[in-house]
């Protein structure tokens, strides 16, 4: 689950990271009042989506006056934002951070990872700040400061001054060591997937702010996280893949007409490769899990046919834990209560194999059965050019 910029920065700053002034603003009067409350004689306005590049896509700006503030504002508030992270929809932009203007001596980038190779917390830190990571990587590779540490013994003093040394910033060790550590407590005491600094600020008098911030959380860990949870933004996500996790789905939107409904993270990839060779375009990644039961096979027919691009739905269960005259139960239902007009194929596997079968066969519905995952594929798309 991701989170919005302020909200990120508060989180930080109750452990200790600096973070500049600011303020929350849902309109162009209360951005100005805000700018008001600050003081000073520049401002920066910041859209709050769920997206880095913010400020390629005019998200981010320095204003010099009220007018500018309140400008700037109504530009940004009710808008659908575009960045490279967003894909051709967007973000709808509903609020506001106003912040007060700093004096930038240097950018610093800070991030902390889960690198599931080491199945460690990677620090990734860089003295070249203010650009993605994948630009760094590449034009900079020289400048990354990389350290894993062990989650057994936490991240100790001595990590934090040799990553500030690397950094070539011993001059500053005392208030970049608390730094560190601080983004790590936040990191480790809240079940955060990644916590992203870019950039921080050295200022002119040696001050260290967090003049951005990103915080991501494990969505398995949220029940115990129940002040996390509240942070959640629905207007960032896709509606899609919203309703599905509410109903404990896991689903991915995509842009193509062919709505998948698999069992499995692996199965349901090469179903989609699938799809694709032979030349169709899945519209989703759906994996209903293990044991799913009927009333859970037409939850998710329910969260296929949210999206209004889904021509053909393909189902593809290979059953171990699953059962195949559960599936086949679930279709039936599906049928029945939604009124399904879309063409549906089916390709069933394993446990229970006849009796699912047995029942699709008996229930008179216009299923278009397969044998196998590449006869499906083939199928969907046939289907698909009706």
């Amino acid at each position: 689950m991701d989170i919005h910029e302020y909200q990120a920065k508060e989180i930080l700053a109750k452990y200790g990271v600096p973070i500049p002034r600011g303020g929350i603003a849902y309109s162009p009067e209360q951005a100005g009042y805000r700018a008001f409350e600050l003081g000073g004689d520049a401002w920066v306005v910041k859209a709050q989506i769920h997206s880095g590049a913010r400020g390629k896509a005019g998200g981010v700006r320095v204003c010099k006056s009220d007018a500018q503030i309140r400008d700037a504002a109504a530009d940004m508030l009710g808008s659908s934002m575009v960045t490279h992270q967003t894909g051709s929809r967007g973000k709808l932009v509903q609020r506001l951070y106003i912040e007060e203007g700093m004096d930038i001596a240097q950018e610093i980038y800070l991030g902390f990872v889960l690198d599931r190779k080491s199945e460690r917390i990677m620090i990734v830190a860089s003295a070249q700040g203010g650009m993605e990571i994948e630009e760094l990587s590449e034009k900079h590779p020289e400048s990354l400061v990389k350290m894993s540490v062990d989650a057994a013994t936490g991240m100790k003093p001595f990590h934090a001054r040799k990553i500030v040394y690397q950094l070539g910033m011993g001059e500053h060790i005392r208030i970049m060591s608390d730094l560190l550590l601080g983004c790590y407590d936040a990191f480790i005491d809240n079940d955060a997937e990644m916590v992203e600094i870019n950039p921080l600020i050295l200022t002119a008098d040696n001050q260290l702010y967090a003049l951005d911030a990103k915080m991501s959380f494990d969505d398995n860990a949220l029940f115990r996280r129940p002040e996390i949870s509240e942070l959640r933004d629905k207007s960032q996500e896709d509606v899609r893949e919203s309703y599905a996790a509410d109903r404990g789905l896991n689903y991915v939107g995509l842009d193509g007409d062919i709505g998948c409904i698999i069992n499995g993270a692996g199965l349901a990839m090469a179903t989609m490769d699938m799809i694709k060779l032979a030349g169709g375009e899945p519209a989703n990644f759906l994996d209903i899990g293990g044991g799913a039961s009927p009333d859970r096979v037409r939850m998710a027919f329910q969260t296929v046919l949210k999206d209004s691009n889904v021509k053909v739905i393909l189902i593809n269960i290979f059953a171990g834990i699953n059962r195949c005259d559960w599936i086949a139960e679930g279709i039936i239902q599906a049928f029945e209560k939604l009124n399904l007009t879309v063409p549906v194929v089916v390709r069933l596997a394993g446990t229970n194999l006849e009796q699912g079968r047995e029942i699709l066969n008996q229930s008179g519905l216009s299923i278009i059965v397969a044998d196998t995952l590449a006869d499906a594929a083939d199928k969907a798309v046939q289907a698909t050019q009706v």
